[in-house]
């Protein structure tokens, strides 16, 4: 399949398939006699492999990891051990945001407009030290 076909059937475009060739995601393809990348199906299996990992919160260089080691090992790419590791950083990020909701919801219902003007008085809701501090402790 030539690059267009890929892009369309995987839901990326061109530009995208470049890339992540370069970035060593999909294996260089063929070459047609006029100079045309040729793919084979197998590209566009990695190229949704490559979306679905990305949905579920993994980088770009830990889909690299994940394809590679797939690459060297067969089938027992460690999938589990770094999704269960995954899944942690994911927990993690809910806390963070749900820390982050609560203090915003505060500030609202403070009425806070003016975070100088807050960040010096005793009566405002937001903990600007606490929040700094919370955030470093869960690391």
């Amino acid at each position: 399949m030539r690059a267009g076909e890929v892009a369309e059937a995987a839901g990326v475009n061109r530009e995208t398939l470049r890339y992540y060739e370069r970035r060593g995601l999909l294996n260089s393809p063929d070459r047609s006699p006029g100079g045309h990348r040729l793919y084979d199906d197998q590209a566009v299996t990695t190229l949704r492999v490559i979306k679905a990992a990305q949905r579920l919160g993994f980088t770009l260089g830990e889909v690299a990891d994940l394809i590679e080691a797939g690459r060297r090992h067969g089938r027992n790419t460690g999938l589990q051990v770094r999704a269960a590791e995954k899944l942690v950083e994911v927990e993690e990020r809910i806390a963070d945001l749900v820390l982050i909701r609560e203090n915003v919801r505060a500030a609202l219902d403070a009425g806070c407009d003016d975070l100088h003007q807050c960040a010096s008085s005793d009566c405002c809701p937001i903990p600007f030290v606490a929040l700094a501090e919370a955030r470093v402790n869960t690391r």
